[in-house]
């Protein structure tokens, strides 16, 4: 279970605690709930049933709530992200944090969807309700990359390791944003920090290793991606660095540089 749909149960869980509506005997809401959540995850075409079963019994909103995450992990984003946008104002009406977790959530869909534009104004949302969501403020940055708004997701995730210095994806995704601004000697300050965090995270690895075959570093590049194959074998990251490592090792060797070169050397290849 991630990090959403975790906080997301423990929200939801504490609105049904104090709902009118649920008090009634013989269904068990909370219970249903969070069965209903677990099956999403796992199956959620029958968790939409279950859902639907359950809304006939009482189940109200959470009911709702619960098809429209079954239908996120089934793969509808787009209707995921418009139902859980529509449950956010009254499942979060008497409870601003988790009104910001549905609407979080919303924007996880909508990104997913591929709808930039729709994932920020989920997460802007989210963030006006909780301001010192971190979690928030990275997701918001993402969507922001995702739109090529580099500067606004560098300026979210300054804000997120203000408030949390400890966040190594935070230093992760601020890395990518500054490469993408050509800020490369930021990019690799931010990467090695988040090396100090998490010793040997494979795509803090891909990309120094990106950085380092792009501004000549061959060698440098050539070390990073044998360490991602060696002590991450099965993750994406080994998977393309193999592939570099393939493509370096039959690359032609460069010929020797003239004792003076007044334009500079050639940019290097991408890998």
């Amino acid at each position: 279970m991630n990090r959403r749909n975790a906080y997301l149960i423990t929200a939801a869980l504490a609105l049904l605690s104090v709902s009118p509506a649920f008090a009634a005997p013989p269904v068990d809401h909370n219970r249903e709930f969070q069965a209903c959540l677990t099956l999403a995850e796992k199956r959620p075409a029958e968790a939409l049933e279950s859902a639907q079963t359950w809304l006939n019994r009482g189940g109200g909103d959470h009911a709702r709530l619960c098809q429209a995450l079954a239908l996120f992990h089934k793969g509808d984003f787009t209707t995921a992200g418009a139902r859980l946008e529509e449950l956010a104002p009254v499942l979060g009406k008497d409870d601003p944090k988790a009104g910001a977790s549905i609407l979080g959530r919303a924007g996880w869909a909508w990104l997913r969807a591929g709808d930039n534009v729709r994932a920020e104004g989920a997460y802007s949302r989210a963030l006006a309700l909780q301001p010192e969501d971190v979690d928030l403020l990275i997701d918001r940055a993402i969507a922001r990359a995702e739109a090529e708004r580099f500067w606004d997701a560098v300026a979210d995730l300054d804000a997120a390791l203000k408030k949390d210095p400890q966040r190594a994806e935070a230093y992760l995704y601020r890395a990518a944003a500054h490469k993408a601004l050509a800020n490369d000697r930021q990019a690799v300050a931010d990467i090695d920090r988040a090396l100090d965090l998490r010793p040997g995270d494979p795509d803090a690895l891909l990309l120094r290793a990106t950085i380092k075959a792009q501004t000549g570093n061959l060698p440098g590049a050539r070390e990073d991606w044998s360490q991602i194959v060696r002590n991450a074998p099965n993750s994406a990251a080994a998977k393309t660095a193999q592939a570099n490592l393939d493509r370096s090792a039959k690359a032609p060797a460069p010929a020797p540089a003239p004792a003076a070169n007044p334009k500079g050397p050639a940019a290097p290849a991408k890998p």
